[in-house]
């Protein structure tokens, strides 16, 4: 960002809509648009860049996953390294991942029949027809968010806690969680809803996302943000897998936090505390990786990573025709 950038005030959604943050186009010819809101904070923690309605409440999705990992630290679990990684992981499926959410149950005397998750394939569809070609049926276990619950049910079993209704958001660690969001996002939930594995999701602005991004990578060594935020930098796999933008990114920029979640949103933070959030408003994660490619240019990120994560290419007869881009 330049200077003059820092100055830019925030640009508002225009009056047909949100603005247009990707346009998908084939044979040189734009067919679609997705658009979106997207903020971009500097290093002090001020809005750089805003555009469409970052300060309205969205559901952060999976995006909210550091910040339960955080709680299940304050409720006491003793976690570090790869299984704190997996507690904040949206995983790919993938053996590694299945084999340390067996090993973090067992730990704690819990079984894959305890988790709460509903029953899925692997999110990596390479691993998805790996797994059903060898047979297997969809499991709770292979569910992309069993790591969080694996870890959330070792909390509650660490404190006493009621086991069968962890996920209720009345629930002594869900409470954590609705604590932990408000102040890492520095502002109040505005709405509690159900994420796609069940538990409680708490709705947050694009600016209080980034801004809770932010407060994890800047916080002190040794606080349960930190901890979190250097687990998952150290063990990126683990937070997603290896075919993964969020791996890529954590692993080729140093000290980068990302995290993506369900229906088009992503969170990134950077070592010296810029930050940003968005959300395509139809949910296509097609259009998620040209605008986080996009924004890290925007944040200045100079890595050959960037270009790889923002490629979208549109195939016809399995020839390249075209490609879905950022628009801003």
């Amino acid at each position: 960002m330049t200077s003059s950038a820092a100055r830019t005030p925030a640009i508002s959604a225009p009056a047909s809509g949100l603005p247009v943050l990707a346009e998908v186009v084939r044979s040189g010819f734009v067919e679609g648009h997705h658009r979106g809101s997207l903020v971009v904070l500097a290093a002090d923690g001020s809005v750089e860049l805003a555009l469409g309605d970052p300060a309205a409440p969205v559901f952060p999705r999976s995006s909210n996953k550091p910040m339960q990992a955080a709680a299940v630290l304050r409720a006491g679990l003793d976690l570090s390294g790869e299984r704190l990684a997996l507690a904040a992981a949206s995983h790919s499926g993938e053996g590694f991942h299945l084999d340390l959410v067996r090993k973090m149950l067992a730990e704690h005397g819990l079984s894959p029949d305890d988790l709460r998750t509903p029953p899925d394939l692997p999110l990596d569809p390479v691993e998805a027809e790996t797994y059903l070609a060898a047979g297997h049926v969809r499991e709770r276990l292979t569910m992309n968010c069993s790591g969080k619950h694996a870890a959330m049910l070792a909390a509650c079993a660490r404190n006493g806690w009621d086991l069968p209704g962890y996920l209720d958001p009345g629930h002594p660690l869900q409470q954590l969680v609705h604590q932990v969001v408000e102040e890492a996002a520095g502002e109040p939930v505005a709405a509690v809803g159900t994420d796609g594995c069940g538990a409680p999701l708490m709705a947050i602005s694009l600016v209080g996302l980034a801004r809770a991004f932010r407060a994890f990578v800047t916080a002190r060594e040794g606080t349960a943000e930190r901890r979190v935020a250097d687990a998952m930098r150290a063990h990126p796999e683990y937070v997603a897998g290896t075919r993964r933008p969020d791996t890529w990114l954590m692993r080729e920029v140093p000290g980068t936090l990302s995290k993506m979640g369900a229906e088009a949103v992503q969170a990134v933070a950077l070592a010296d505390g810029r930050a940003l959030a968005f959300k395509i408003d139809d949910g296509s994660t097609r259009a998620l990786r040209p605008v986080l490619g996009r924004a890290l240019g925007l944040l200045g990120v100079d890595a050959p990573v960037v270009s790889r994560i923002g490629r979208a290419p549109l195939t016809g007869g399995a020839v390249e025709v075209g490609e879905i881009r950022a628009a801003f």
